[in-house]
């Protein structure tokens, strides 16, 4: 489990085919990353990874085809910046929300606009997703907790504060950007129980 609360940065630093799947090396420093032990869960922009090796500096993760397909991670590139968030351990505080790191889609960034000292975005979710994002409720971007400001049909809006433009990658992004989209956990559950219900 994470809470999305970035808590480092890192960046791509090798991508090495592994027949069909992928295996990221990840260069990071601070934020609890350097407590990471092979096996331990990471937030890497969203999607829930398994450290399967490491070198000074550096960590390993193998990505599954079904992540390439679901998730911004066939975009990746070396030098890629990443936001990363160890598991959360027993004791440390929940400043975001509940996060698996399980994927549920891509949002598309449609605009993005100044808003005070905050960057407004707006993003379009697909038709599946759009009825789980609320105003004021939370949702995961690109491994980031946020507030939903409004939800109109398929498309919601969040501010992003100037600490969260410079400690994460949602500083970057601009209209036509897919971010991974993960939604509330209280949401997927209350839809999977009332469906049953209904069957």
């Amino acid at each position: 489990m994470f809470t999305g609360i970035i808590t480092a940065s890192g960046r791509i630093a090798a991508i090495a085919d592994r027949g069909g799947d992928l295996e990221l090396a990840i260069a990071a420093a601070g934020g609890g990353v350097e407590r990471l032990r092979i096996g331990d869960s990471i937030s890497v922009q969203g999607v829930c990874l398994t450290v399967t090796r490491q070198q000074p500096g550096l960590f390993f993760a193998d990505v599954s085809r079904e992540t390439l397909a679901k998730t911004t991670f066939g975009r990746l590139a070396v030098g890629s910046r990443v936001n990363l968030e160890p598991c959360l351990r027993a004791g440390d505080p929940l400043g975001g929300h509940l996060v698996s790191g399980h994927v549920d889609g891509l949002a598309s960034v449609v605009e993005v606009r100044q808003d005070g000292r905050s960057t407004r975005l707006f993003l379009e979710l697909p038709d599946g997703l759009a009825r789980f994002v609320a105003p004021k409720g939370s949702v995961c971007i690109d491994g980031v907790s946020l507030t939903v400001n409004e939800a109109r049909g398929r498309r919601f809006d969040v501010n992003i504060i100037p600490h969260t433009q410079q400690a994460t990658t949602l500083g970057e992004r601009r209209a036509g950007d897919d971010v991974n989209v993960e939604i509330d956990l209280i949401a997927r559950y209350l839809q999977r129980l009332t469906a049953s219900t209904q069957e």
